[in-house]
């Protein structure tokens, strides 16, 4: 169980850890640490990289046919470990403040974050064989499809919430450096 699940295992004991890091910061500070000071700095930009890294990287995987790049099933698991990890960094980030702009991100990032749960449960429905090839054998041939169908409805859904979500956050980026910088 754990070693075909193992990005999700690694994602959730790193998000312990984070978690525990931050609860140690609450524990002593009696307080939520503020999304503009240096914890919630740090933690918003190394999710954002994190999920920038996410799309990025296994987008242009996915289009290259070269096999030096890796396999793809190994750059679906660090896709899958950086989009839960990044995007649970951001919601530390927020500081547990949900307004504004910076509120309708953090709505598209848990929307992409449940979008992509969703297609993975898809994407682990179509047949394959061990070495993560479809089987196109007469009895899953129908199985094959519908999965086929229920992934591009899928991908027509969670591409748009993430190019609006990434649209969102840079303008969230851009807003708080002119706010920090130019209005002090």
């Amino acid at each position: 169980m754990l070693r075909g699940n193992i990005e999700l295992w690694l994602a959730f004991i790193t998000c312990v850890f984070i978690g525990a890091g931050y609860g140690l910061v609450l524990f002593q500070t009696r307080e939520i640490p503020a999304a503009g000071e240096l914890l919630g700095h740090t933690l918003g930009i190394v999710g954002f990289i994190l999920m920038m890294l996410t799309e990025t990287l296994y987008s242009i995987r996915k289009r290259s046919r070269r096999a030096a790049l890796g396999r793809m099933s190994a750059w679906l698991k660090v896709h899958i470990y950086m989009g839960l990890v990044g995007p649970f960094m951001v919601l530390l980030h927020t500081s547990w403040k949900f307004y504004g702009l910076a509120g309708a991100t953090t709505l598209l990032t848990v929307i992409i974050v449940v979008s992509g749960v969703i297609g993975r449960y898809i994407f682990t429905r179509i047949p394959r064989t061990l070495d993560g090839v479809e089987i196109e054998g007469a009895l899953s041939q129908e199985a094959l499809r519908r999965g086929r169908q229920f992934l591009a409805l899928w991908h027509a859904v969670h591409i748009p919430i993430g190019m609006a979500l990434f649209v969102s956050a840079f303008v969230h980026i851009g807003g708080a450096l002119y706010y920090a910088t130019f209005l002090k």
